[in-house]
C-alpha cells in the first residue's frame, strides 16, 4: 500500500500550475514536459518540483512515475482476471491447494487464508529477480527515453514508429498508469471497509 501512494505523490509531480514564487523555475522548466496536460496543466501540489530544480531530478521522479504506474496496471488487471474466475490451473503447492482455493486481492496477502510466507517468499523473490535482471535501465544500449527498458534486445515494433506516434504512446501509458495507480488503490479501500458495512458494486469488478 505504502508503495502505491507514494507512487501517487511521486505522480502528481509530474503534471499543474505553480503556487507561488519558488515554484515559477519548475513551471517554466517543464510544462512542456510529456503529461502536462488540460484540464490541469503543469500540477505539482506537494511541491517537489519547487524552486531550483534539475533535470536529473524531474526523471527520477518520473521513472518512479513510470514504473510504478506500469505495476498499478499489471495490478489492476490481476482484480479483474482473478474476480471474473480465472486463474491458474493445479496446485500452488505440494500438499494440493490449487491457485482458485485463494481469495482475491488484499485477502490473499493478508489474513487467515492468504498464501503461506514461503509462498509469497518467492513472489517477492521473483519480482526482485525481474527488477534486478530486466526492469531497468542499461546505459549504452540505445534507450531513447526515461523508462525505455528494451536495453537493445526488445522491440515489438517501436522503431518503425515515427516520432509522434511515439510521443502518443508513451503519453497513453503514462496516463494509464496515473488513472491504475488511482485505481488499485481505490479497490484496496473498498475491500478493507467491505467489513464496516459498506460492499459497493463497483464497475467491472462487481462486489468484492
Amino acid at each position: 500500500k505504502s508503495a502505491i501512494i507514494a507512487a501517487l505523490i511521486g505522480s502528481a509531480a509530474a503534471f499543474a500550475p505553480a503556487q507561488n514564487k519558488a515554484a515559477t523555475t519548475a513551471l517554466n522548466a517543464f510544462e512542456d514536459e510529456l503529461g502536462v496536460q488540460p484540464p490541469l496543466g503543469f500540477f505539482d501540489p506537494f511541491g517537489l518540483l519547487s524552486g531550483d530544480v534539475t533535470q536529473e531530478r524531474f526523471d527520477r521522479l518520473r521513472y518512479v512515475e513510470i514504473k510504478h504506474g506500469r505495476i498499478a496496471q499489471l495490478a489492476f488487471l490481476g482484480q479483474i482476471v482473478t474476480r471474473a474466475g480465472i486463474h491458474l490451473p493445479g496446485n500452488i503447492d505440494y500438499a494440493g491447494n490449487a491457485f482458485d482455493s485463494f481469495p482475491n486481492g488484499v485477502a490473499a496477502l493478508i489474513g487467515p487464508d492468504s498464501i503461506p510466507f514461503e509462498g509469497q517468499g518467492q513472489i517477492i523473490a521473483f519480482i526482485g529477480w525481474l527488477e534486478i535482471a530486466f526492469m531497468r535501465d542499461v546505459p549504452g544500449t540505445g534507450n531513447e527515453h526515461v523508462g525505455d527498458f528494451r536495453n537493445g534486445y526488445i522491440d515489438f515494433g517501436w522503431d518503425d514508429f515515427d516520432e509522434e506516434t511515439k510521443l502518443q504512446k508513451r503519453a497513453i501509458e503514462l496516463n494509464n498508469g496515473r488513472a491504475a495507480m488511482f485505481g488499485i488503490l481505490g479497490l484496496m479501500v473498498h475491500e478493507e471497509i467491505v467489513p464496516l458495512g459498506y460492499d459497493a458494486d463497483l464497475p467491472i469488478i462487481g462486489h468484492l
